[in-house]
């Protein structure tokens, strides 16, 4: 068998062909360099997290105000980032280290509504922006609500 003909006359190659182009156009990686990268630098943005927080605290901020102040501001350099297209740059080298952190999230929205500002703020902006942020939103309230009735049934308080 030579390839599968489509109804458009393309014609693809056979599997074992493709698989060999595939495996020839396949960047190779070393595992433990790349899970190196992405330790030290999910790392370096929870440590600057955490300064952040300390910082705030020093500043007379409450353990909770400082900690959702912590999260706005690298929600906020996270999507700035995005923006300025860094974030990116980033998270090539940072790998799943970038993606873990809240600043994670806040760059898969952000990058969303970058995409796809050429279509307007109203039609592209704003309906493109809920793309990762809706299904991330409706699990997430969906699970603490299951969570929460799986610990009143357990008894507590």
């Amino acid at each position: 068998m030579n390839g599968i003909i489509h109804s458009q006359g393309a014609k693809e190659p056979p599997r074992e062909v493709y698989s060999e182009m595939v495996a020839r156009a396949s960047r190779k990686t070393a595992a433990a360099g790349t899970c190196i990268k992405a330790f030290v630098i999910g790392g370096g943005i929870c440590l600057f997290g955490e300064f952040l927080r300390r910082m705030l605290l020093a500043r007379g901020l409450e353990q909770d105000a400082a900690g959702t102040w912590v999260s706005v501001i690298l929600v906020f350099l996270s999507a700035m980032l995005t923006g300025l297209g860094l974030y990116e740059k980033l998270a090539k080298h940072g790998g799943a280290g970038t993606l873990v952190p809240i600043t994670g999230f806040a760059n898969a929205v952000a990058s969303a509504a970058v995409e796809s500002k050429t279509e307007g703020f109203i039609l592209g902006v704003g309906t493109k922006i809920f793309t990762i942020a809706g299904p991330v939103i409706l699990y997430g309230t969906a699970a603490s609500a299951v969570y929460g009735l799986i610990y009143l049934l357990a008894g507590g308080k």
